[in-house]
């Protein structure tokens, strides 16, 4: 399944979740049972992330291997920070043995481990990661992009300059950093158009799952959460988990209609391991005729 070819020929928008995988065996049958219960929306195509430093390499490499047994249509992640040429190419051969088709390349984070030491052949740059694997493999290569610029960026135009180059060296789409604002979403892909990047610009959909955990995860990907939806959730910061929720699914099913009767070409969820809030998402965007 190479994900570039679907972008672009599709006569509906492509739906697409994220998952990172099982950290434990406790949580491993959980995480199954959430992949088998977001696999009955019928998605286009699943993802599995690739922790910090190769952390979580092989429980990587078993949920991919798993999801494909079951007939999932799965993509691999590889975040290159502190691997060596050799790693890389490591994994890439298991994958490639297992028949995946797409890997999304991104850089990484630098594990927060005092004794991890990076390779001092590593990749930098995901733009550099991306051709290293273009020139020697026949993956379908996807990036991240960022609507609001990269937490470590100098600047939004230098962040898109980064990203044109990671189209140059390989990536055949882009899944957006998640936002809460779709003005900065379509803003941002208008400036990459007008910057010379013409691949695909896809759209990353976070819904707020609880308070504590939005208010973090902004915090560290550089997100805005616009005032009115922060005095929303200052409101629920006591209040029971289900009603934060069911706010995260009303925010989120909002935000998705509007970036679908705006034209984008599909909706990237990252579920952070959980079924309830995405999948109340999507079958309402299913009941009202926007998603098929």
């Amino acid at each position: 399944m190479r994900v570039g070819n679907l972008y672009g020929n599709q006569t509906e928008p492509i739906v697409s979740f994220e998952f990172f995988p099982p950290r434990d065996e406790k949580a491993e049958k959980g995480f199954y049972t959430v992949v088998d219960e977001l696999a009955t929306l019928n998605p286009d195509y699943m993802s599995v992330t690739f922790g910090a430093g190769g952390s979580t390499r092989e429980g990587s490499f078993q949920a991919v291997k798993k999801m494909m047994e079951k007939k999932l249509p799965t993509v691999a992640y590889l975040a290159g920070f502190g691997l060596s040429p050799d790693d890389i190419t490591g994994v890439l051969d298991r994958y490639k043995a297992l028949g995946v088709e797409t890997i999304f390349v991104i850089r990484g984070d630098e594990p927060r481990n005092d004794d991890f030491k990076p390779h001092p052949e590593s990749f930098s740059y995901a733009s550099d990661l991306l051709g290293f694997i273009c020139d020697r493999y026949d993956f379908d290569l996807g990036c991240a992009g960022y609507p609001e610029g990269h937490v470590q960026a100098e600047s939004l135009e230098k962040d898109i300059e980064c990203l044109k180059l990671k189209q140059d060296k390989g990536a055949r789409y882009v899944v957006a950093q998640y936002f809460y604002d779709n003005d900065y979403f379509f803003s941002y892909v208008d400036q990459c158009r007008a910057s010379g990047i013409t691949v695909p610009i896809i759209p990353g959909i976070m819904p707020i799952y609880t308070v504590k955990l939005t208010n973090m995860l902004c915090k560290l990907c550089g997100s805005v959460i616009p005032a009115g939806l922060k005095g929303r959730l200052d409101a629920l910061a006591t209040a029971d988990a289900s009603e934060v929720a069911a706010l995260g699914v009303e925010v989120a099913f909002e935000q998705c209609r509007d970036l679908l009767v705006r034209g984008v070409d599909g909706l990237h969820f990252y579920t952070m391991d959980r079924s309830g809030s995405v999948t109340s998402i999507v079958q309402r965007l299913k009941e009202q005729g926007l998603l098929k």
